[in-house]
């Protein structure tokens, strides 16, 4: 019986559980927690693999982005179950990938948020309450599924230092002055816990590249002020391959003080931005099945990295 079930919104608290199932279950699992939100929620890691290419993926940086949590949770559980009965994953043989790679796993960056978006945090309980007012002020956004920021009302993926002033410069433009749902990019660089943990586990890990998930546009951006990186171009061609989504740069608005500029910037190393499905968020659960089958191939691409430059990318 399968331990993922992405029939369900899925919250804070059943990523936790899945993650502790798949360590119990599978014992090539290990998993970690990075920090505590200001409001005492796990942030997890999940890891396979003992390989030397080193690896980082993450999902759901915005709150109501959280399908993709369950994109990296089923990629786990896919793999995992293949090394234990000598199958394949995406048709590369799951043992060898595992001596091939160290995947590691942020499969909720924003468990504080999520679970306002997927209703775990309820009307009337006091973080529900104080969400509320910070949406107050921006009542043209919907709330909770407009809902993209930290319980703290400041946007994660606005919160690195890669152009972080010129994020402010935008943001303050178009009128997020203040904590609220969306597109506050906060007092600073790396003033959330969550960010802070995030950057401060990359840097400890080195890793050949990351993949940033989330939603909505079936785009990969992998470019950040044209920072030159050597085989970022074509092994982002091959996710596109393999995925049918279209490698691109994002908006001028949307380039800058996300975690992939942060760590093309800081690392000179490939940085992939993954928007996956159509739609508008929180897209539904129905799109699941068709979004895991168009990303399998680029998490399996992104553990191997191309064969004539595996040293590279």
């Amino acid at each position: 019986m399968a331990i993922v079930d992405p029939s369900v919104p899925i919250t804070s608290e059943i990523c936790e559980r899945t993650i502790l199932a798949l360590t119990e279950a599978y014992p090539f699992c290990r998993t970690e927690v990075l920090t505590r939100t200001a409001f005492g929620r796990p942030l997890r890691t999940l890891v396979l693999g003992n390989g030397p290419r080193k690896v980082l993926y993450t999902a759901a940086h915005h709150a109501n982005e959280w399908i993709t949590s369950y994109i990296l949770l089923k990629f786990a559980e896919d793999w995992a179950n293949a090394i234990r009965e000598g199958g394949t994953v995406f048709d590369t043989d799951a043992a060898a990938l595992a001596q091939t790679a160290t995947v590691y796993m942020v499969p909720m960056m924003d468990p504080d948020g999520v679970d306002l978006v997927t209703g775990a945090i309820a009307p009337g309980d006091d973080q529900y309450d104080q969400a509320r007012r910070l949406a107050d002020n921006y009542p043209f956004i919907p709330f909770p599924d407009g809902w993209k920021a930290n319980l703290l009302g400041v946007d994660l993926n606005l919160n690195y230092p890669a152009g972080w002033l010129q994020a402010r410069e935008i943001k303050f433009s178009q009128g997020f002055t203040s904590p609220g749902p969306r597109d506050y990019v906060g007092r600073a660089p790396f003033d959330q816990l969550e960010t802070r943990a995030l950057s401060g586990y990359t840097e400890f890990l080195d890793p050949a590249l990351v993949l940033a998930y989330h939603s909505q546009g079936r785009e990969i951006y992998w470019t950040f002020q044209d920072i030159p990186v050597p085989g970022a171009r074509e092994l982002g061609e091959e996710f596109a391959r393999v995925s049918g989504y279209t490698l691109t740069q994002p908006a001028f608005n949307s380039s800058f003080a996300g975690y992939k500029d942060w760590f093309i910037r800081q690392f000179r190393k490939p940085g992939y931005t993954i928007e996956v499905g159509q739609g508008v968020n929180p897209l539904p659960l129905s799109q699941f099945d068709e979004i895991y089958r168009d990303n399998l191939g680029i998490l399996v691409r992104a553990a191997t990295g191309l064969p004539t430059a595996a040293q590279d990318t």
